[in-house]
């Protein structure tokens, strides 16, 4: 919690974090801590995106990825095997080395690094960014908020 401190004890975080295989969770592309929403939050009108439009690039990214794959008889990001990531989901060199680094840094398995770069076309493509550039690989990273806070892939 973010402005509560923690009562538990170091043993009872790793018995309740062990509940949790590292293999299963690294099978979990999306790994999103959520924080609380505060009273004040809830009673804003702060203005967001409307689903309307988060609808269009939702239908706009899956019919590229339709597209994109209709060859290969697969219809989204999400199916890419190993051999496809390599061809679809290319980087340059800045976007290399930060992924090289979040793979050493983190402990990362073979496993969350195509899941990374999966979703790192995903962003382009809700973008309608043909290339994966650095910023959308940043985004994937952050998506693996447990294996950054746990190390659950070491």
């Amino acid at each position: 919690h973010p402005t509560k401190p923690c009562t538990c004890t170091p043993s009872a975080i790793d018995r309740y974090l062990k509940k949790i295989s590292g293999p299963l969770l690294d099978r979990i592309s999306l790994q999103v801590e959520v924080m609380p929403v505060s009273y004040d939050d809830l009673h804003t009108q702060k203005g967001g995106e409307c689903s309307a439009d988060i609808l269009k690039r939702v239908v706009a990214a899956r019919s590229l990825q339709q597209t994109r794959y209709a060859a290969l008889g697969i219809t989204s990001n999400a199916q890419l095997s190993p051999s496809q990531i390599r061809k679809y989901c290319r980087l340059n060199g800045q976007s290399q080395a930060l992924l090289q680094n979040a793979f050493t840094k983190l402990g990362l398995s073979a496993r969350a690094h195509d899941h990374i770069l999966r979703v790192a076309r995903t962003i382009a493509d809700l973008e309608a960014t043909e290339q994966i550039e650095t910023a959308h690989l940043a985004e994937a990273i952050q998506y693996r908020s447990l294996d950054r806070k746990f190390g659950f892939n070491q």
